[in-house]
């Protein structure tokens, strides 16, 4: 894979990962432990970041416990039935950033042509999914990083509405993908 292409992958996607690190960090704890609803979010996002960064996903197990649970028991700010087995503190979501990161900037550092072709499928779905999807390790990348965005953006809208702040636009990832 060229040079050129992981570095652009990696500018784009550590920059997701960038926002969604900084309406974690800007958002004050009382107003982080009040509002469920970014919490859910949050995790929500990193877990699925960690796990669509897993190939293959057969047996991925998030560094945050989880509950698959019935929608009849799902917490009303959770995002779907993966549910975690607590709520985690902001400092524990901030380190499971830190941990996503580097897993991200490992996988595409070390991408090959051949690797990027590689199928990437749910079966068996250890996050519950009734059924099979297939991508391309290249396509669930792209997938992963529209869905990181699509999560912070969501956190940015309820700081605002919730404290009146949110943090800006980031163009590239704060670092190179090959030195930290």
């Amino acid at each position: 894979m060229p040079h050129s292409l992981k570095t652009s992958l990696w500018k784009q996607f550590g920059a997701s990962i960038d926002m969604l690190e900084n309406a974690i960090r800007l958002c004050p704890t009382d107003h982080w432990n009040a509002n469920t609803k970014l919490f859910y979010n949050a995790y929500h996002c990193l877990v699925f970041l960690d796990y669509y960064l897993t190939t293959p996903p057969k047996g991925f197990s998030s560094a945050l416990p989880f509950t698959l649970t019935s929608p009849d028991r799902i917490p009303a700010a959770a995002l779907d039935d993966l549910v975690p087995d607590r709520i985690y503190a902001r400092e524990e979501l901030l380190d499971y950033v830190n941990y996503c990161r580097k897993k991200c900037r490992t996988l595409l550092a070390g991408l090959t042509e051949a690797r990027m072709n590689e199928p990437w499928t749910t079966e068996p779905d250890p996050i519950g999914s009734p059924s099979t999807v297939y991508y391309s390790v290249f396509e669930i990348l792209l997938y992963n990083l529209r869905h990181v965005q699509h999560h912070a953006a969501q956190l940015n809208l309820l700081l605002r509405q919730g404290i009146n702040a949110a943090p800006g636009w980031i163009s590239a990832a704060k670092d190179d993908l090959y030195k930290s």
